[in-house]
């Protein structure tokens, strides 16, 4: 469970940030906005599945 959360994490960030260098590149401000909202969550996901992997050993 927790690797596919990791890969979800990583899915998040990726398309966040595709999202977010979109929308700089057309003046989309809703675009780079809601492509770092993304890209931050995907980066939380991944920071809360490290911390678990930590207290696991």
């Amino acid at each position: 469970m927790a690797k596919e959360e990791k890969v979800r994490g990583k899915k998040e960030q990726l398309k966040g940030k595709a999202k977010e260098t979109m929308g700089r590149t057309v003046g989309n401000e809703g675009l780079t906005a809601e492509g770092k909202t993304e890209k931050r969550k995907g980066n939380a996901r991944q920071t809360k599945e490290k911390g678990k992997d930590t207290f696991k050993g």
